[in-house]
């Protein structure tokens, strides 16, 4: 059941009333269900690979628990056999299958290896990673492994999270299920504007440029140039708003009914530098990378060049977590290459910024940082949109080809390539709605939006409601368009 649909503007108010009109004993057990009629409006049979994993979970955490020396260690691993194994199987058998039939072709051979014909069920990263949390967290004593089965079942499966995250630890989110949450009008409008802007991200923003990015990428060889540089930019902003809508969509349902998730966005095309960057990006994977994979790699706390090792080998693994495709190794690849190298030249950098002068002018300075950052993060973005690795090679060797015959020959810059298959009307909302993102963004730094609107007069207060609803109603794109990283 997509956010963006009928049937969720539908569902979400008749369980939001349900849910507040039971008593509490009977609250969780109804939020179970809700989330497993939600989760099997996509394809009903793949509920029973969540049955699967819970239930491997469930009794991994009681007998983690209970166990003691390596036999706890026996149990964890056990645990995340299991999760990886499904994973692997629906995400990264039929790739990895493909590629050692690849390989053995170059001596005459070809495996004997069978290709499944099966689709990803959505969002099977995300619960993986998040039920992964609770073993790992009960294995390192800081969590109590759950006794009741169905609370641990809504922590996995807890619908507004289900299926693109926030990744939620256990410590955050499984006490909030016993917890009595009482209808508060203040917590619920403000959910409702968090969802709002949400919808707004993603139907007038995302799905808006969806059309013209996919008009390029899905043929990029019809293109070059200018062109191929707006779509690349246009897909920032699509995934940004698509990926980030759905968040707080997802946080502002779970706020109205009292549950609070955790932050998975701040701002990231304001960091000024690539750690920054994923410290604003995606935070929920960022920090679970960084706590179980990252640390337990050595961290910091190893030489350079291993410290710079476990480094990388996070990011090629975050890109191959994102999708079974080389494009997405690449994609990881160049992230870290970039935070490697900003490590490596960090003193040089700095000398030359001084040298220069720059800190004389920090606006300047730091609106060049962030120039920067972007340019290098919509670049990265080519071989995460691209199909494979031949078109995004295609896109980045042409992304600036006849860029100059335009710049000398102005009167044709706006000519229909560049308009990407739209009117001059469509094209200018899209950048208009794109300006407004930005300065809405730029605001949020440094005032929280939401309380500030609270604090406004009811008349102008429910002027911006209004607005907001009709500019989502006239300018949203309503085809039911898919959420980029369902398919993660």
């Amino acid at each position: 059941m997509l956010f963006n649909s009928l049937e969720f503007l539908l569902f979400f108010p008749i369980v939001t009333a349900v849910y507040f009109f039971l008593p509490q004993r009977f609250r969780a057990w109804f939020l179970l269900l809700a989330s497993c009629v939600f989760y099997m409006s996509f394809v009903p049979a793949y509920i029973l690979i969540l049955a699967f994993t819970i239930f491997i979970d469930y009794f991994a955490g009681m007998l983690i628990e209970g166990a003691e020396g390596r036999q706890r260690k026996y149990f964890l691993v056990a645990s995340i056999v299991a999760n990886v194994g499904v994973l692997a199987l629906f995400k990264y058998y039929n790739f990895l299958d493909w590629n050692l039939d690849w390989l053995l072709q170059r001596f005459g051979r070809h495996t004997a290896l069978p290709f499944l014909a099966i689709a990803l069920p959505i969002g099977l990263s995300f619960h993986t990673f998040q039920a992964m949390s609770y073993t790992i967290e009960v294995y390192r004593r800081r969590q109590r492994a759950e006794r009741n089965f169905h609370i641990y079942a809504l922590y996995v499966m807890f619908y507004p999270q289900l299926v693109a995250g926030p990744i939620e630890r256990p410590q955050n989110l499984l006490h909030q299920f016993y917890e009595h949450h009482e209808f508060g009008y203040r917590r619920v409008t403000d959910g409702l504007k968090l969802m709002a802007w949400g919808f707004f991200k993603k139907v007038v923003i995302a799905d808006r440029l969806a059309r013209m990015v996919s008009r390029v990428y899905d043929d990029p060889r019809s293109y070059q140039g200018l062109p191929l540089m707006l779509a690349t930019f246009y897909f920032a902003i699509q995934i940004y708003c698509d990926f980030s809508g759905y968040s707080d969509i997802a946080i502002g349902a779970a706020e109205v009914m009292g549950f609070r998730l955790n932050r998975n966005f701040n701002r990231p095309y304001f960091a000024r530098s690539i750690s920054e960057f994923w410290g604003r990006w995606h935070i929920s994977l960022s920090t679970w990378f960084r706590d179980y994979l990252y640390i337990s790699l050595g961290g910091n706390r190893v030489s350079i060049p291993r410290w710079y090792l476990n480094l990388f080998i996070v990011f090629l693994i975050s890109g191959l977590w994102h999708g079974a495709n080389w494009t997405f190794v690449a994609w990881g690849a160049l992230h870290g290459s970039y935070l490697l190298f900003g490590l490596a030249t960090r003193e040089l950098r700095v000398r030359w910024v001084h040298a220069v002068g720059l800190p004389r002018w920090p606006r300047l300075y730091h609106f060049f940082q962030r120039l920067v950052i972007f340019a290098l993060v919509t670049f990265a973005w080519i071989f995460f949109r691209a199909r494979n690795g031949v078109e995004a090679v295609y896109i980045v060797g042409h992304l600036f080809s006849g860029v100059g015959q335009k710049l000398m020959r102005h009167e044709q810059w706006i000519d229909p390539s560049v308009l990407l298959g739209e009117d001059r009307a469509s094209f200018v909302i899209a950048l208009v709605f794109i300006l407004l993102l930005g300065i809405v963004e730029a605001v949020q730094g440094k005032r929280n939006i939401r309380e500030a609107i609270g604090q406004l007069p009811a008349w102008s207060r429910w002027g911006l409601y209004y607005a907001l609803l009709l500019t989502i109603m006239w300018f949203g794109v309503f085809n039911k368009t898919q959420f980029i990283y369902f398919q993660f």
